[in-house]
């Protein structure tokens, strides 16, 4: 008997690189013995009912085509069930495959990795009933991802970076007050990030070294400092360095409150809500193929 899979693709992402790698990806499942049911969403909604309906239906493995906004939204019919994620990144960020070890370039060895690789459970951050699987952005990064958002132009990483020079004129510190499980801190920042895994927007690792199947969430504030100094700091995100830096504190536990005037928070790259928000870890809430 054939083993039943359903691939999940977002036709528009990529400029149709969703479509074009669904269609690599199809055949070579096939071809492994595999009953593959192809579902196409048109929207979001559309693409989440048939996630919720694949994990109705007790599906094994539903692999998702697309980045880390697809795969956020297959989260929420996944999270807690025992309907397993297969990704194949078709994205720009992809962080979720990059805290995954999966391979992010090569469509062919992230199937791959669906046909013969192993089962592992992560935990999930969970925001009343949305789950996210990465990094809740909630400073000036979110601040940048809604000015972003507003513009038509240009398109990829250089609209993020003219709306980044554009906030950076008039950014002043955030105040903030975070718990964390049950104690209260109060403190001016540049940007406070609520981690369930180590990198956000693209590959920045915000809290390297970061456990995906720890039971934790990592927090992340950075103090007020000079925009020279914001601008100095910023690439070190890419590689972590910015750790262990004095302005840079670390935090960790189950669950997490930020709260501070006039943010809008961002996880997994998709706007969520205005600040305060509470913030919980939901242990082994996802299962996901990695090599």
């Amino acid at each position: 008997m054939r083993k039943q899979i359903a691939v999940l693709t977002n036709p528009t992402s990529g400029k149709g690189k969703g479509s074009r790698i669904t269609d690599q990806v199809t055949p070579r499942l096939r071809d492994a013995g595999y009953d593959v049911t192809e579902l196409v969403g048109r929207d979001g909604d559309e693409a989440l009912d048939l996630a919720r309906k694949a994990v109705a239906d007790d599906l094994e493995t539903l692999v998702v085509v697309g980045g880390d906004g697809m795969v956020h939204l297959a989260v929420q019919a996944l999270a807690g069930s025992d309907t397993r994620l297969g990704l194949v990144p078709a994205g720009t960020g992809n962080d979720v495959a990059r805290n995954l070890d999966l391979p992010r370039k090569d469509p062919a060895a992230a199937t791959d990795v669906i046909i013969g690789g192993r089962e592992r459970q992560i935990d999930l951050a969970r925001i009343g009933h949305r789950y996210y699987v990465t990094v809740l952005a909630a400073g000036f990064d979110a601040i940048v991802n809604e000015r972003a958002n507003e513009m038509s132009w240009p398109k990829g990483q250089m609209r993020y970076n003219l709306a980044t020079l554009a906030e950076l004129r008039t950014f002043t510190p955030i105040p903030y007050v975070l718990e964390v499980d049950g104690v209260q801190h109060r403190f001016d920042a540049m940007m406070v990030a609520v981690s369930n895994g180590p990198s956000f927007g693209g590959g920045m690792q915000i809290t390297k070294g970061a456990l995906m199947d720890d039971g934790l969430l990592d927090v992340i504030a950075i103090d007020p400092m000079s925009k020279l100094d914001l601008i100095r700091t910023f690439p070190k995100l890419r590689t972590g360095s910015h750790i262990g830096h004095p302005k840079v504190h670390h935090f960790s536990g189950r669950t997490v409150t930020v709260a501070a005037p006039g943010i809008v928070a961002y996880a997994d790259g998709e706007r969520i809500a205005a600040l305060p928000l509470t913030v919980e870890v939901v242990p082994g809430a996802l299962r996901v193929l990695v090599p």
